[in-house]
């Protein structure tokens, strides 16, 4: 078996995620927490220091440090199952990186925010010109700061704009700050909206799930728990949950709990095997779209 490195995510007895380790340890992987850098494409850097793909998996932001992109982009691991992407041009920085409260603030440019799990004690926010949004569902967000908004395609959000007006914000809808007395978000054409940040994350959500296809067969029901598990194939940290779940792009992920229960005939009658890895590569079939 490949060793693996594991940031797992154990319920106690009052359903609060805390932090814990499998049997399986990666031998050239730091712990994953919020903040760890999982994926580097192009020009990066932290507090001005330029970073490169070497620093995946072993380097993560600490609370105040700021991540910056030129002509690239970089994905973060927030809480287990939640993906932070900073678009090309941009700049966020780190405010809190504990597990039932972490928030990240955008200061410049864009990101998107995948969610894969989440639970009802974490809270999740991204900051914009001092407006924090708080992801409550799983889904698909892209924050923009240079003007101000606030689009989910899928999932429901809650924004406070200047600590005073409570909006929600369900999927398919958007919401503009600083918009007068505009207090209601608003639809938006989903497909329209497919710009280049979207399909690079619906793209990096494949990876995941092929990665999560991957390496979930080696972890049965002795030591596993729900959490970040590192996939040296591909360099960096895929989810496994307890059941089978699909990623807001349709993506079907493995739970660690089916293990056994085998690669090819897939889950829920949709079918893994034919897309993917099965086929390009590798034994054991993919992460199949619905």
């Amino acid at each position: 078996m490949v060793q693996h490195k594991v940031f797992a995510l154990f319920l106690s007895v009052l359903s609060l995620p805390v932090l814990g380790t499998s049997a399986a340890l990666a031998q050239d992987a730091g712990p994953a927490r919020p903040g760890t850098l999982n994926y580097i494409e192009g020009s990066a850097s932290i507090d001005g220091r330029p970073i490169s793909h070497r620093a995946v998996g072993t380097a993560a932001l600490e609370p105040g440090d700021t991540l910056a992109t030129g002509q690239g982009r970089v994905e973060l691991l927030l809480t287990p199952g939640v993906f932070f992407r900073l678009d090309e041009a941009s700049a966020g920085r780190l405010i809190s990186s504990d597990l039932t409260n972490t928030v990240v603030q955008l200061d410049s440019g864009r990101a998107a925010v995948e969610v894969d799990q989440i639970f009802p004690q974490n809270n999740i926010q991204i900051v914009e010109q001092g407006n924090p949004t708080r992801i409550l569902k799983p889904g698909f967000y892209e924050f923009d700061a240079d003007h101000g908004g606030v689009r989910v395609f899928e999932g429901k959000a809650e924004t406070v704009e200047h600590d005073t007006k409570r909006v929600t914000v369900n999927g398919h809808h958007e919401f503009a700050f600083d918009n007068g007395d505009q207090l209601k978000a608003r639809e938006f054409d989903t497909s329209a909206a497919k710009d280049p940040l979207y399909n690079w994350s619906s793209l990096r959500s494949e990876y995941l799930a092929e990665a999560n296809t991957q390496i979930s067969g080696e972890y049965g029901y002795a030591g596993f728990a729900p959490g970040w598990y590192w996939d040296p194939y591909v360099y960096g940290y895929t989810y496994i949950g307890l059941d089978p779940f699909w990623s807001p792009f349709g993506w079907g992920f493995y739970g660690g709990g089916f293990y056994g229960r085998g690669f090819y005939g897939g889950f829920g009658g949709r079918g893994f095997y034919g897309r993917g890895f099965a086929g390009g590569g590798f034994h054991g079939g993919g992460g199949g779209r619905r």
